[in-house]
């Protein structure tokens, strides 16, 4: 069902460091999503490793991306090949994501992927919308990183679509750190003749 749906938020060691776990978490409550998993970790090389490669396709997509996007801005590549410019990318990822502590979160609801990622804003803070998490909350950009051979520092990880969601939660929780429960606002986003508000 569409409110059942789940997406993953990895809220990032620059996240951590500057404190706005809260500020974050505020922020998706408030479109209505429920946080139904939550747990602090540092990850191992090997998980962050893991966590990029869930989608198998992870390699090309974001080594043609980091392509198009040096183009388009009349910039020259540090390849043409997709496979090298995501071992790099992987590589700094890796080094950033095991820097410090991360906090993981399930996010439900309806849409969860899309409204999660929508309220997020763009990979790169420098581009992201005014009103998102990364276009208001950082400045960093592609530029910037490469220029000090390092990840983007961009805040959160988010799932970008519910197959990608269902593979990286079931990395990062077990089912039963999944919980079901009831909100109120469950009634008002849910209940189709909001039967429940009059008594």
């Amino acid at each position: 069902m569409l409110k059942d749906e789940k997406t993953l938020v990895v809220v990032k060691p620059d996240g951590i460091q500057r404190s706005l776990i809260g500020e974050i978490v505020k922020r998706y409550e408030r479109s209505g999503l429920k946080l139904v998993g939550l747990k602090m970790v540092v990850p191992t090389a090997d998980f962050v490793r893991q966590h990029y490669t869930v989608d198998p396709e992870w390699f090309v997509k974001t080594g043609t991306k980091t392509i198009e996007s040096y183009k388009k801005k009349g910039k020259t590549p540090l390849s043409e090949d997709p496979l090298k410019i995501t071992e790099i990318v992987l590589k700094n990822l890796i080094k950033f994501m095991t820097a410090g502590p991360v906090v993981a979160m399930v996010w439900q609801g309806m849409h969860a992927v899309g409204v999660v990622r929508k309220i997020t804003g763009g990979t790169e803070p420098l581009t992201s919308d005014v009103g998102t998490i990364r276009g208001d909350l950082t400045l960093d950009s592609y530029e910037a990183s490469d220029t000090d051979g390092r990840a983007v520092r961009n805040l959160i990880h988010a799932s970008g679509s519910a197959e990608e969601a269902r593979k990286e939660i079931a990395l990062w929780f077990k089912p039963e750190e999944i919980l079901n429960y009831k909100l109120a606002n469950d009634a008002i986003l849910y209940d189709v003749n909001l039967d429940s508000i009059l008594e």
